[in-house]
This record gives C-alpha cells, structure tokens and sequence, in this order.
C-alpha cells in the first residue's frame, strides 16, 4: 500500500475511534436530559460512526492498485464514500428538524443539563484532536473521502457548542423553547454541509475538470521545454488522490518520433516531479495541427511561455 493510502487509512480508524467513544457517551448524555439538541448530537455523532466506517471501506478499495477490470484505479471509491456520507447527514437533518418541531408544539424541556454539558466539552476536545490530525493527513494526500469527514467533523464543533447554549439557555435562564430551536438550528446546519460536501464528491464523479489555476500552474511546467511549439486538447480529470491528465504537443515536422519520444518523457518527468500521483497520456503532432477543440488551450499555453520568457 502507497504512503498515501496508509495515512488515509490511520485517519479514517482514528475517527473511528472518536465516534465510538462519543456515541457511547451521548447516549447516557440523551438518556438523562431529553433534549432535543443533545438528541441531535448523538445522531449526528451516530451517523459519524457509520460514515466513518464508509469512509474506511472507501480509502481502502481507493488504495487498491489497477486491475484488468479497472485500468484507471479504484480512486472513485472516494467520491462513492463521500456521497454515502452526504445521505446519512442529509436524512439526520431532516429528522432533527422532525424532532425540533415536536417538541416546540409540545412544550417539552430537558432536564440535568450538566451531565449533557460535560459530555459535549468531552466531545468538543476529542473532535479537536482528530481534525488536527485529519488536516495534516489531508495535506499530505488530499484524499476527498477524508476532507468530507473533515468538513463534517468541523460541523461538530460548532454542534457541540449549540448543545452546550441549548442546554444552558433552556434551563438555567429559563427560556422555553430554546432546546427546540437551537435543535432546528442544527438541523439547518447539517443540511447546509451536506450539500457543501457533496460538491466535491459530485465533480469528481462527473469527472469534472481541474480548476484553472492548477491547469495554469500545469501548463506552466510544459512550457519550459524549448522543443515544444504548441499544446492542443488538453483534458484534466482527477479521481481519488490520482490526477489524469492527456494532451496533444507540437513538435517540429521534421523531428523524429525518436526524439519526440524523448522530448515526451522529458517533460512527462519534470510533470511527476511537479505533480505526484499523476498519470499522463501525451499524443505529439506536427506544428501547425490545431482543431478548434483545442484553440483555449493552445491559447493559454502561448500566454504562459510569453510570460516565462519574460521572468527568464
């Protein structure tokens, strides 16, 4: 297994174990107070549970080196596990939001704040540990499955803490009602990061190109080599931790395909230096072969060799 797939696989036991531990603790927590927020609390940290061990399954089938039935990997088991995640936060907002109503028709208050308290600082501490590590891990391989973890692990602190002002606002200052709202607040707030999570999921799936400025900071190391005349039809696709990357190069006609197979893997290796995990697919051409597919690309790369011979 990559070094990559380790660290993805040690941050997705890690959270794990912070989701058992807390879903342990939150069910005591909800037993003794009633509330609404705190109820909230151990579903999310519930479905924490479950996504996590999603996120697992994904980091370890992404890992997976190709096979003959799957030539471009298995890093699209990400994206499959982030979705996964993004219904379980999807149905947990609605059924908070459920709940919240309820209990504002009825009336209902909770009760022993300060047990229900206690265990949301605990969770609060414990959710920072794990996004520190998920962060570094995030940085080091990028992994979609894990940054959605990340991003809803994030959410917790910011759920925690309404727990804490629910339980504390309803019963200490006495203001009815306020479990209830503060449960349909986060119910808001979980809906909203299961939309934002799934943006990424959904690009990588749709194969989505890379942003701009990574296409630029691309282009700008294919530039560097004096035997290229142009570039043409490029496409960009990332899947997993893997970025796929295939485009078309002028060259000289009188050139050799000798030498524009060494031209090729010349900038093929100044790419992997720039780019880690990257696999590419280059197809050379005569000078002067342009199609309109790739008039934008050739465009930029004129812009970009214009501007590095100006830096030189």
């Amino acid at each position: 297994m990559s070094e990559a797939g380790k660290l993805n696989r040690s941050a997705a036991y890690a959270s794990i174990a912070v989701a058992s531990l807390l879903l342990g603790l939150k069910v005591w927590a909800v037993w003794t107070t009633q509330s609404t927020a705190m109820l909230g609390s151990l579903a999310d940290t519930a479905l924490d549970l479950i996504a996590s061990l999603a996120t697992l399954l994904g980091v370890w089938v992404a890992a997976q080196p190709d096979d003959d039935n799957h030539r471009f990997g298995h890093g699209k088991a990400e994206a499959l596990a982030a979705m996964f995640q993004v219904v379980l936060i999807s149905i947990s907002a609605l059924s908070l939001a459920f709940r919240a109503v309820i209990q504002w028709s009825e009336g209902a208050r909770p009760q022993a704040a300060e047990g229900g308290i206690v265990v949301s600082a605990i969770a609060i501490a414990a959710t920072l540990m794990l996004l520190v590590w998920q962060h570094r891990v995030i940085k080091r391989t990028g992994s979609i499955a894990i940054s959605t973890d990340h991003l809803h692990y994030k959410s917790d602190l910011a759920l925690n803490l309404a727990v804490i002002a629910a339980l504390a606002v309803d019963q200490f200052a006495g203001v009815r009602g306020a479990d209830a709202l503060f449960g349909f607040g986060i119910a808001l707030w979980l809906g909203w990061g299961a939309w934002r999570a799934s943006q990424d999921a959904i690009e990588q799936l749709m194969d989505h190109e890379w942003p701009e400025e990574k296409k630029a900071r691309f282009l700008e190391v294919v530039a560097r080599h004096p035997e290229l005349k142009g570039l043409h039809d490029l496409r960009t696709r990332t899947s997993g931790n893997r970025d796929f990357v295939q485009f078309h190069m002028a060259v000289d006609p009188e050139m050799t395909v000798r030498t524009a197979h060494d031209v090729m893997d010349e900038i093929e290796a100044k790419l992997l230096a720039e780019f880690p995990e990257i696999e590419i697919l280059i197809h050379p051409d005569p000078e002067g072969l342009v199609n309109e597919v790739g008039l934008a690309a050739q465009d930029l790369l004129v812009a970009v060799q214009t501007a590095h011979q100006r830096s030189s």
